[in-house]
């Protein structure tokens, strides 16, 4: 684990257990989150990068989930805990307090039956050895910060009471209560409106800013990436295919996957009869079994591309792909 890092995953393996045998959800990825930065993860729907950040919480439903192999070292008072070994009563400690994360759908996450300052109050008070006033006042204090008018109303009401946004705005609130380390955010905005998108992810950045709290920010848009993110990481068939700057991958995509997103975002200056779409399916986790994952949909395809798998290579110091036409195929260079 570099200096900077608190987080570092190494060879992470999650499968689910069915009747017909181990399906891989996410297959051996590495990746690091360093202090104060913003890491975007990227793809398709089945891709694995919500799997991951629920292994990361140690929220894979099991059964059928399970980590099978590879680490998840989280910086703790200058030492390395390995979350994937840890019993689940110690996973407590560490989730709102030390890593926080904030779902899709506010209203899953939300208890219907109790107000909002309570739930949000509950939470500090578990992880805060505090007086419930003074937990009461930091409840308060954080429901203002994520820009909710009539705070102090809306600590006696419940979250059916609140629009979509304002759900969302009470979610973050309640991570950033304990002030984690790192925040994970799992497709935070797609249920929200363009605006309201748009207030939620500068409302991010702005406590990224003034904390400096990590973030891992999920999503399928590249296009939310774009506005927010340092670095990003672009996943498909539960592996990683390209990590880079920001400006690396937008400027110069090298896997053909993350030419076909960026591809597809929609160009206001551009008229266009039909936008891009990648053609074809994400392949169900399992069902290749040799080659690259993305041989049957890839523009750029060769023999050889279902035969062997490439592997995660670096292009340059901050760039890495996994594609056969930048590796060596018996001695030739292809890329």
């Amino acid at each position: 684990m570099s200096k900077d890092s608190i987080l570092q995953v190494n060879d992470l393996h999650t499968y689910f257990i069915s009747d017909h045998g181990n399906i891989p959800a996410v297959e051996g990825i590495s990746f690091q989150v360093r202090e104060g930065e913003i890491l975007g993860i990227v793809g398709e729907s089945g891709c694995g990068k919500s799997v991951t950040s629920l292994s990361i919480m140690g929220l894979v439903p099991s059964p059928p989930g399970k980590i099978v192999g590879g680490e998840i070292l989280l910086e703790q008072n200058q030492k390395q805990v390995d979350l994937a070994q840890l019993s689940e009563r110690k996973m407590r400690k560490i989730r709102g307090n030390e890593i926080a994360m904030i779902f899709q759908e506010p209203m899953t996450s939300l208890n219907p039956v109790y107000t909002i300052g309570n739930q949000i109050i509950e939470m500090i008070k578990i992880h805060r050895k505090i007086s419930k006033k003074e937990a009461s006042n930091r409840a308060l204090a954080m429901l203002k910060q994520v820009g909710i008018p009539r705070a102090e109303q809306i600590m006696d009401e419940y979250p059916h009471q609140l629009s979509g946004g304002m759900r969302q705005r009470v979610m973050i609130a309640m991570a950033m209560s304990c002030q984690p380390k790192l925040l994970i955010a799992d497709e935070p905005t797609t249920a929200l409106d363009v605006t309201i998108q748009a207030q939620i992810l500068e409302l991010m950045k702005d406590l990224n800013r003034e904390h400096g709290t990590a973030i891992m920010l999920i999503t399928h848009d590249l296009g939310v990436v774009t506005e927010v993110c340092d670095r990003v990481i672009v996943m498909y068939g539960g592996r990683i295919v390209e990590e880079g700057s920001v400006r690396t991958i937008i400027k110069d995509p090298q896997h053909p996957y993350t030419k076909g997103l960026i591809k597809s975002i929609p160009k206001l200056a551009e008229k266009q009869q039909r936008l891009y779409s990648i053609p074809g399916n994400v392949p169900k986790p399992g069902s290749l079994s040799q080659g690259c994952r993305f041989a049957p949909r890839c523009e750029a395809v060769m023999d050889i591309c279902r035969i062997q798998e490439p592997s995660l290579i670096e292009l340059t110091p901050s760039h890495m792909c996994r594609c056969l036409l930048h590796q060596d195929i018996g001695g030739i260079q292809v890329g």
